[in-house]
């Protein structure tokens, strides 16, 4: 018996799969692209060719395009699967934040469960779509940006909406302010909405998951601006797709 998780994100798909004993077995992300029915039927291709779907399975879909998975056996929200897979990776209490391409997460589990949650502004600048975009206007990579913003002095940028942000940036770079300190300034103004966010919800352990987890200088910075260490790690990524599969296990 496979459970199957689908976490169909504005950015990316993430796939989990794990196994009778509860194994994680399975991995894979890509980029959704354009159509989320395209994604969901690219993520069904992948598990057929896996041979996951040819024996006893459940598969459960989360995330911003979970409505268009037409195989999935039942939809789950983003909160809870997101839940149950930082849980499964970090423990059964914490404050978990989840950067997404769309929206930024603080969950606050106790016992695995969620307790209380807090969602941000989806046009708010902190988000993991915010990087890619300030990332792109330096023609840089996500990683090139985090490798410049730890040689660069502080730039503040204070516009909360990734549209007048932008706007911001290019009259940085209009006046000639070194890209180092613009990278400096676009992590910066990241951490900072994360951090104000993850205030309002109590827990002594604070788990990473999303795309953010493998960049170090963000994880770092993020420590700094709590006060607190960040656990994070690789499949940190596939945390809402994991919870999908952990439901699906008990179905």
């Amino acid at each position: 018996m496979f459970g199957i998780g689908i976490d169909i994100g504005s950015t990316a798909t993430k796939i989990a799969v794990l196994d009778e004993n509860g194994a994680l077995v399975d991995a894979d992300v890509r980029p959704t692209g354009f159509s989320s029915v395209e994604a969901a039927a690219a993520a069904g291709e992948y598990l057929a060719s896996r041979g996951f779907l040819d024996g006893p399975h459940a598969v459960v879909a989360t995330g911003y395009g979970r409505i268009a998975v037409p195989f999935a056996d039942k939809v789950v929200t983003e909160i809870t699967c997101h839940g149950l897979g930082a849980a499964f990776l970090f423990g059964d209490d914490g404050v978990v934040i989840d950067v997404g391409g769309q929206d930024t997460k603080v969950i606050q589990l106790m016992g695995g469960k969620v307790k209380k949650f807090l969602m941000n502004d989806k046009c708010a600048a902190g988000t993991g779509r915010f990087l890619e975009i300030m990332a792109d206007r330096l023609a840089v990579s996500q990683q090139q940006l985090a490798d410049m913003a730890r040689k660069g002095e502080p730039t503040p940028i204070t516009s909360m909406c990734t549209v007048f942000a932008e706007s911001e940036v290019i009259s940085l770079v209009g006046r000639g302010e070194p890209r180092e300190n613009i990278a400096n300034g676009v992590i910066e103004s990241v951490v900072e909405r994360v951090a104000t966010m993850a205030s309002g919800v109590p827990g002594e352990q604070v788990f990473l998951t999303g795309g953010l987890c493998d960049n170090a200088y963000f994880v770092e910075r993020l420590a700094s601006a709590l006060g607190r260490h960040v656990q994070t790690e690789p499949n940190a990524r596939f945390a809402g797709a994991i919870g999908a599969a952990i439901a699906a296990s008990g179905l």
